[in-house]
This record gives C-alpha cells, sequence and structure tokens, in this order.
C-alpha cells in the first residue's frame, strides 16, 4: 500500500519563526512532531517531497510543515509511516502526546494542532503507537519507520 498517514519528528533549538499566516511563533529547544495525510493521489510522495524539501531546501513553503522544513534549525531525524486507505490523520493527531503548537497543519480539520513539541526525544513512544494503530488497520502490515543518515535512503523506492 502506497497511502496512509505519517509523522514526522524533527529535533530543534529555540527559534522564533514567521509562519504563513499563523504569524510568528516560538520554538521551544527540543523536539516536534507533524502528523501528516499521505491519502491523495500521490501517496506516500508526500512524504518524499518533505524529505527533498529539507535536504535541498530549494522551494519556497507552501504548507506550514514546509517553514520547519526549509529552516536550518531544524533537523529532520525519523520518519513513522503507517500504509492505510482510512482518514486517520485526525485519529493520529488527537493520540499524540505532546503539547500542541495552535493551528499549525490544521487549517483543513477540526483538531487543535497536527504539530506536536516535546521537551525529550518521543521515538520509543512513536514507535509504540505507529505499531498500535497499524495493527489496527492492517494486521498483515507493519509501519514503516525511517532515521535520517540511516536508512533513510532505502524509504520504499521513494528517495
Amino acid at each position: 500500500m502506497d497511502k496512509g498517514v505519517y509523522i514526522l519528528l524533527l529535533e530543534n533549538e529555540e527559534i522564533i519563526l514567521q509562519i504563513g499566516s499563523l504569524g510568528r511563533i516560538i520554538f521551544q529547544k527540543g523536539w516536534h512532531a507533524y502528523v501528516g495525510s499521505a491519502l491523495g493521489p500521490g501517496g506516500f510522495a508526500r512524504v518524499k517531497r518533505h524529505l527533498l524539501l529539507h535536504q535541498e531546501k530549494n522551494k519556497k513553503p507552501r504548507w506550514h510543515i514546509d517553514y520547519l522544513l526549509l529552516c536550518q534549525v531544524f533537523k529532520l531525524q525519523s520518519v513513522y509511516c503507517i500504509p492505510t486507505s482510512n482518514k486517520i490523520e485526525c485519529l493520529l493527531a488527537g493520540k499524540m502526546q505532546g503539547a500542541p503548537v495552535q493551528n499549525f497543519g490544521s487549517s483543513d480539520c477540526n483538531c487543535i494542532s497536527h504539530l506536536f513539541y516535546y521537551p525529550k526525544n518521543p521515538h520509543s513512544s512513536f514507535l509504540k503507537l505507529t505499531q498500535e494503530l497499524s495493527e489496527k488497520e492492517n494486521p498483515d502490515t507493519k509501519p514503516w519507520i525511517f532515521y535520517t543518515g540511516k536508512s533513510i535512503r532505502r524509504f520504499k523506492g521513494i528517495v
């Protein structure tokens, strides 16, 4: 399955950024996790777009997450993908235990946010969460988890 939902996990130092119509936002030092949907025609190619934008930093921002991916202070550390054809992006966002960054990435739904702040690395909790959701969505499919600088280049032929 080439469609689903994903989490981008970024590490950052403290910074104030202008995020489109959201205005200036203070991002505390730590970890920020963005929940996104890859259910459109391109499926997980959306994740490829995010990865390339973060690596090359060669385009203008279109979505809220683009501002973070283009910023040198934010380092993409991990990508977690849950293959599914169901619209569970908001369900996943609702299960995130970090502090929500108000209205970030959620202009097309009723969620408070799709970006969450964690003072410490939430990797182990994301492993558990993505495994649980993946088993509910499709017991025969495991979540895809990638780490930048290690196996990110083998991202199912996307990168």
